[in-house]
């Protein structure tokens, strides 16, 4: 037996919509497209880690934006309720295999940091050093920033 074949059935209309006119022969106006906010040009970069329970921190990308390989000598040091990293040949730290930055006891202590906590981190490698910001730090950045733009109270 011969096998059959069946035209597909397309109606007119759907013809029309498919090519590069609309229905009814009436040209495609573009959809319209949201505008693309800037990217971030700021030489500035940021990250989120949870301090370990041996007062590790890591984030791979902000270390490789350093510069800074396994084995970098760093100066680890608290200032103003922060934590300053930098790069030093003379420094007693450095930076581990995997790329944690490990935050001495002295230091988690003077800022008052626990296990478990999420830090942000921030990098300027022009400056060359990177910044972990605890809690309370963010608190009164968020507070002072929020009173600034949005009127509400810092207390």
């Amino acid at each position: 037996m011969a096998a059959l074949t069946i035209a597909p059935i397309v109606p007119p209309s759907a013809l029309a919509a498919a090519g590069p006119e609309g229905p009814r022969g009436l040209p495609r106006r573009p959809l319209p497209l949201a505008p693309v906010p800037s990217p971030h040009t700021s030489p500035m970069r940021y990250g989120l880690a949870t301090l370990d329970n041996r007062g590790r921190v890591a984030d791979g990308a902000l270390v490789r934006a350093m510069g800074w390989a396994p084995g970098t000598r760093v100066h680890i040091r608290e200032q103003s309720g922060l934590v300053l990293v930098t790069a030093d040949a003379q420094g007693v730290f450095s930076i581990s295999r995997q790329g944690y930055v490990q935050l001495p006891a002295t230091v988690r202590h003077w800022c008052r940091l626990t296990i478990g906590e999420r830090l942000l981190l921030s990098a300027d490698p022009a400056r060359k050093l990177l910044v972990v910001h605890p809690p309370e730090a963010l608190d009164a950045m968020v507070a002072h920033l929020h009173a600034l733009r949005i009127g509400q109270d810092e207390s």
